[in-house]
């Protein structure tokens, strides 16, 4: 991040520290005129009034209300003048620069912006296994967007707040969001990287989503009953994956590799590009999405010929084993593996009826048994579907 706007950030929130430093001690000072106030008419009164009658006395010579009202037999006790006296010039003071504090914080704006935050922080503070986004610029909008439509839970960490906010309205989502640097390590704890299950790094230059891979995988070095964070991070430059790698993100996707491909495919394979599109595009709730048979899965053992996944709704196009290798358009007689992923064409219901039906082990059903059709329309069908192919 640019150095003076590293600056502009402190800057900021120092200004906000101290506006809300300014308004407590106000406060404190207020809070001290009344209870010395009150006291002081209480002891002096020697049981004439109330605890009551006393504050009520002092707030409204605060106030400067007045109502032309004093305590009963007030007149005959000359220090309860001095008191009066004190109170108007001191404690009217103090009252004046409280309002005066709390006026500029709500004229200025920052007072709504402090309760929202914490309101936020509140929302932050109670997510578990959720994805952390790193910059709303250029990629980070569609990374955004993606994670909005798989209602999946995010929280977003950019120094633009009127960027995050025009995002959210664009979207007509409420996105979870912390202003700062994401290279900031207090940044990241401030969004729940101790609870998170990974960490998307989209910073405009190599060197800042570097220092967020860095500072992630220490963060979550020690994760007791975790999984490893996982963090995804863009790349540049081609020459700055291997240093990603070291430093200790799971995947790096470089845009500028990735656009060239596409260019090369929308030119010799046009109409796979054209069906992907629409398989993935015209139609928001198809995806593709990989999903991972439990330990101590009913499943575990048995062929897929045995699982009921078809009728779910999901299609298996492939099966990554837990060696590592891809099976493509596995047949019935593959044996399925606890720890194994499958990879799926689903719309998101029937995606979800899989993924209870791994949970709940209901996926298990005798030969010859039919299970309704999935709420998408797929009709029931044989599981097994070509050979199987395996590739490394």
């Amino acid at each position: 991040m640019p150095k003076n706007l590293r600056s502009d950030l402190k800057t900021a929130a120092e200004a906000r520290s101290r506006a809300m430093a300014r308004l407590l001690s106000a406060s404190i000072f207020l809070s001290v005129s009344v209870a010395v106030g009150t006291t002081a008419y209480f002891q002096i009164g020697h049981g004439r009034w109330t605890l009551f009658d006393c504050l009520y006395m002092t707030v409204i010579t605060l106030s400067t209300v007045g109502f032309g009202e004093t305590l009963e037999g007030m007149a005959a006790v000359p220090e309860a003048r001095m008191v009066t006296m004190i109170l108007i010039v001191v404690g009217s003071g103090t009252l004046l620069y409280f309002l005066s504090n709390f006026m500029a914080l709500i004229v200025e704006g920052d007072l709504q912006g402090i309760l929202r935050q914490r309101r936020m922080q509140r929302h932050i503070e109670a997510l578990e296994d959720h994805i952390i986004v790193c910059g709303a610029g250029s990629t980070g909008e569609h990374v955004v967007a993606e994670l909005v439509d798989a209602d999946v839970p995010f929280v977003v960490i950019d120094i633009d707040e009127e960027r995050v906010q025009t995002l959210a309205d664009d979207y007509k989502a409420e996105i979870l969001y912390i202003i700062g640097d994401a290279t900031d390590d207090h940044s990241l704890e401030g969004a729940g990287i101790a609870k998170a299950r990974g960490v998307i790094s989209c910073l405009h230059t190599d060197k800042d989503n570097l220092f967020v891979t860095i500072s992630a995988r220490d963060l979550t070095s020690n994760r007791p009953g975790k999984a490893p964070l996982r963090i995804v991070t863009k790349a540049v430059d081609s020459s700055s994956m291997r240093k990603m790698e070291r430093a200790g993100a799971s995947a790096i996707v470089s845009p500028n590799q990735i656009g060239g491909l596409r260019l090369v495919s929308e030119m010799i394979r046009p109409r796979a590009i054209e069906f992907l599109d629409r398989l993935l595009r015209a139609d928001r709730r198809l995806r593709i999405e990989d999903v991972t048979i439990p330990e101590g899965s009913n499943l575990d053992g048995r062929t897929l010929a045995d699982a009921a996944i078809r009728q779910t709704g999901a299609l298996v196009i492939a099966v990554r084993q837990t060696d590592g290798t891809f099976v493509y358009n596995p047949g019935g007689s593959l044996q399925l593996q606890a720890g194994a992923s499958l990879i799926v064409i689903a719309h998101t219901e029937d995606l979800q009826r899989l993924r209870d039906g791994l949970a709940n082990g209901t996926l298990l059903v005798a030969r010859g048994v039919s299970m309704a059709p999935s709420s998408s329309g797929s009709q029931s069908a044989p599981p097994a579907g070509g050979g199987a192919h395996k590739k490394k």
